[in-house]
């Protein structure tokens, strides 16, 4: 998507948050991440079609099956992050974030996902937004969760 080339850095900022969540977590096998940046009409294809929502959203992960085959001496595919830059731009806008840190944070939530951390209940969403913090502590940004 064009837009997300308003983003200096992105690809350095993307290897960076994927690290950060990969190691933050405390996973260490070897992974591949894939990640596209897109829209908010190609996100909202995929919302309906995967989740049955049809409206766009900021992030979606999808976990590779842990069954995968994969080929010797090749990495095991991790899953699949999908980012939208309309939505994303605007929550970090109208929560007083910059582009770089919300997109940082979405990556880094994302990674989490395909690691197998979710949110499904309080408990574990809270569990969940205190790894991120900590994570994007690592990287310089604020916690996105800080009440005021």
């Amino acid at each position: 998507d064009q837009s997300w080339h308003a983003l200096p850095g992105l690809e350095e900022l993307a290897a960076k948050a994927v690290a950060a969540g990969l190691s933050g977590a405390g996973h260490s096998e070897e992974g591949e991440i894939a990640l596209l940046f897109t829209d908010d009409a190609s996100i909202a294809a995929l919302n309906a079609e995967w989740r049955g929502k049809d409206t766009p959203t900021n992030v979606l992960s999808f976990p590779a099956p842990p069954d995968m085959p994969v080929p010797e001496g090749e990495a095991r595919p991790l899953g699949d992050i999908v980012l939208a830059h309309g939505v994303i731009a605007r929550e970090a806008h109208e929560q007083g974030k910059t582009l770089h840190a919300h997109t940082a944070h979405l990556i880094v939530h994302g990674v989490l996902h395909l690691i197998g951390h979710d949110h499904t209940d309080e408990e574990e969403a809270h569990a969940m937004e205190r790894l991120e913090a900590r994570i994007l502590k690592e990287l310089g940004i604020s916690d996105p969760y800080e009440r005021d």
